[in-house]
């Protein structure tokens, strides 16, 4: 670890620069993967989760005995803890929720403005060794209360191929 004891200012912006990434060379790996999905489907995704995530699954999708016993696998503290949070995202949105007001601009020209759910939407969790349950219900609860119809969960899953019994237990809370 480096440490500095009162830089000058001409050495802050090299203090503080983050590593860069060529993103050029994310391009071409990237492009394959998408190419390989698009080809393949799920027997890609699958591959892809033994080479990446070093695990052999037989199935992408979670079983409903996974998500019910997912409440049983985390202690009382963390489930109130997790129940808490979704309560507090719920009533912060919902306060974002407006009704929509009608403006005369001129006589006779009314305008409004509408928000509307989009049908579908995906959300990544990070999972693997700090599994973010929390990023669940902070993409869940918006997207349900927002009217989307269908919200698809994923996550990498745990060597042993499970998904984290906290994140399984939110997903459950967040509606998806």
């Amino acid at each position: 670890m480096r440490r500095y004891i009162q830089p000058r200012s001409e050495e802050w912006s090299k203090i503080l620069a983050r590593p860069a990434m060529d993103l050029q060379q994310l391009e071409a790996p990237v492009g394959e993967i998408l190419q390989e999905v698009a080809n393949r489907g799920d027997d890609a995704l699958l591959d892809f989760t033994a080479k990446f995530d070093g695990v052999r699954l037989a199935d992408l999708a979670v079983s409903k005995e996974e998500m019910a016993l997912a409440a049983e696998q985390i202690d009382l503290d963390l489930r109130a803890a997790i129940h808490t949070a979704k309560q507090n995202i719920e009533q912060f949105h919902r306060a974002q929720q407006d009704s929509t007001p009608t403006v005369e601009t001129m006589p006779g020209v009314r305008c409004w403005r509408r928000s509307v759910g989009i049908e579908r939407v995906g959300l990544y969790v990070p999972g693997g060794t700090a599994p973010l349950f929390s990023t669940v219900l902070m993409l869940a609860v918006p997207a349900v209360l927002a009217g989307c119809r269908e919200v698809v969960l994923c996550t990498p899953p745990q060597k042993d191929g499970s998904v984290h019994p906290a994140i399984l237990y939110a997903a459950l809370l967040g509606c998806v």
